[in-house]
This record gives structure tokens, C-alpha cells and sequence, in this order.
């Protein structure tokens, strides 16, 4: 839970779509989005499912992890900047140690753990809120 303001208070009613294959983390990450006012779309863990939320519906921004359960998830960053919808990556990984790693350029990475504060912050910034 966070304790003070984490960013500006514009978060609040945001529909993030969290794309994170650790149950736990995507939890977290959930309830630190959900405790600044965000509606939480997902989580969701794999690259096939990230990819039919975004068939369905028009998240304002994306957490997403580049890794899941041993799947690049550069065809969701690649649909995403094809959609012009702003994201944010969450991973221990590198954006240059996957292929097709282009289409994180200008992208803000979130190393893990994730910080509510550094969360909160970039999701604001990344979709200009």
C-alpha cells in the first residue's frame, strides 16, 4: 500500500492493462494500481492473451513484462505501438537481449522489484496524465 502521493493524482480512473506472467507480481502490481484509483485490466500472463485483451478493448497504458513464461512479448510491444497505445516495461531483462527489441526504443523500463513510487510515476508520464 502506498503511504503518500506515489505521482500525480491524474492516475485515477486509468484502465492499465498489466501483462505479467508471475502470479504474484501481477497481483502486486494490480493492487499498487488499484490503491492510486486505476482500473486493472487483467493481469494477464502470455503473449496470446495480451494480444486478444488488445483485439477486445483500448487500455489508456500497458505494464508490460518482456519475458513471460519464456516468450519474448515484443509482438505485444510491436501491437501496441501499431495502436499508438503508450506502455511501460516491467522486467529484470534487458530491452536489447531480445529480437525485434526496436520497438522498445523510448520506452521507460521498470527494473524489478517494482516500486509503487517509480510504477505510479512512469504509467503517469508514459501516457501523459
Amino acid at each position: 500500500m502506498l503511504t503518500e502521493p506515489a505521482g500525480p493524482r491524474q492516475t485515477q480512473g486509468l484502465r492499465v492493462l498489466v501483462v505479467e506472467d508471475e502470479f504474484l507480481i501481477a497481483i502486486d502490481l494490480q493492487l499498487m494500481l488499484e490503491d492510486v484509483g486505476c482500473t486493472v485490466l487483467g493481469p494477464v500472463g502470455t503473449v496470446d492473451d495480451a494480444l486478444r485483451i488488445l483485439d477486445e478493448t483500448r487500455p489508456d497504458v500497458v505494464s508490460l513484462d518482456l519475458n513471460l513464461r519464456g516468450q519474448s512479448s515484443i509482438p505485444v510491444a510491436e501491437k501496441l505501438r501499431a495502436l499508438e497505445i503508450p506502455f511501460i516495461v516491467t522486467s529484470a531483462y534487458r530491452t536489447f537481449d531480445f529480437a525485434g527489441g526496436e520497438s522498445l526504443t523510448d520506452v521507460t523500463v521498470i527494473g524489478k522489484p517494482v516500486q509503487p513510487r517509480m510504477l505510479i510515476e512512469a504509467l503517469s508520464r508514459t501516457c501523459g496524465a
